[in-house]
């Protein structure tokens, strides 16, 4: 693997990017944007993603990285849960929940990858070298 200097280095960081990129565009269009509740909680939930790896990640342990990234793997259930939503309220087609729902499906294995391998390495975060 190799070294991951910045946040902005991991990969499920840059496709949880792309899905909130994805989502807030949906998220705008005229039935799904009037629907506040949903709008805002999906949106809620990709912000999440993003957001806790980047916090683990700077706070500099690995224990506390492993937790913030199971709480952005649920985050990812969610946002895929709530993608549902849209489509039986008819405010997204169908392929564009395939493409947002693979995004996130791929982003929760990606973050499962990484959890995995740290707890198998010998890494410890910055704040213990």
């Amino acid at each position: 693997m190799a070294k991951i200097e910045r946040f902005e280095d991991i990969e499920s960081w840059k496709m949880a990017r792309d899905s909130t990129r994805q989502i807030y565009s949906i998220s705008s269009q005229s039935g799904f944007g009037h629907d506040f509740a949903l709008r805002d909680q999906i949106r809620r939930a990709a912000i999440s993603i993003m957001s806790n790896i980047a916090e683990g990640f700077e706070r500099g342990g690995d224990k506390e990285f492993l937790q913030f990234l199971s709480i952005e793997k649920g985050s990812c259930g969610e946002a895929r849960s709530q993608l549902y939503i849209a489509l039986d309220a008819n405010y997204i087609a169908k392929d564009e929940f395939d493409s947002i729902y693979n995004k996130l499906n791929e982003t929760g294995r990606m973050i499962s990858g990484l959890m995995k391998y740290l707890k198998q390495s010998d890494l410890r975060g910055s704040k213990f070298q």
